[in-house]
């Protein structure tokens, strides 16, 4: 069998993309990317210190996803991976609305990275914890963070509840779209 993989490997076989994804802690970076996993045991997410890779396959990409923890004392490392991406997702915790003007703040230091800002790579935006009562509207919390001075580069913003999955396959499609243009 393994002489027909490295005969016929490269016919029909998906592009390999890197992808950072960051956000603040707690705004459910790492439940977003269990939900794009194939569905194992049901275990429970702790949050991440420093950062982890997965890798999953969407349509028709096998994405290499790297997870940063969003506490503040990681957050600087957040740039050491700029350079090695091809596309950038952001989660937003859309019940946190105190915290808008940190994320704000981390998104301007993020665009102003020459690795970024070189590259024009696509960026998700996911409004997470849309089930929730306190829930911003994505409309809301676009204009808090400023998206529409982002003119240079591809982004959406999706509304999802990561939790049960609601919006992430649709939001990882238009990402997956992105980079493969």
């Amino acid at each position: 069998m393994g002489i027909f993989k490295r005969l016929f490997g490269g016919f029909g076989s998906k592009r390999k993309v890197r992808i950072v994804v960051v956000g603040l802690d707690n705004s459910g970076k790492t439940t977003v990317l269990n939900a794009l996993k194939p569905k194992k045991a049901s275990l429970e997410t702790v949050p991440t210190v420093g950062f982890s890779t997965e890798e999953f396959q969407k349509h028709g990409v096998n994405f290499s996803a790297i997870d940063m923890s969003g506490q503040s004392r990681y957050r600087n490392l957040w740039e050491h991976y700029y350079g090695e991406v091809e596309g950038i997702i952001v989660v937003i915790d859309s019940t946190d609305k105190l915290r808008f003007a940190v994320v704000k703040d981390e998104l301007e230091t993020m665009l102003a990275d020459p690795r970024i800002t070189e590259k024009k790579m696509p960026i998700l935006f996911l409004n997470n914890k849309v089930d929730q009562p306190a829930a911003s509207p994505p409309q809301e919390t676009m204009q808090a963070l400023g998206l529409d001075r982002i003119t240079d580069r591809p982004w959406q913003m999706f509304s999802c509840d990561a939790l049960k999955g609601d919006g992430v396959e649709e939001a990882i499609k238009w990402l997956a779209d992105n980079m493969t243009k």
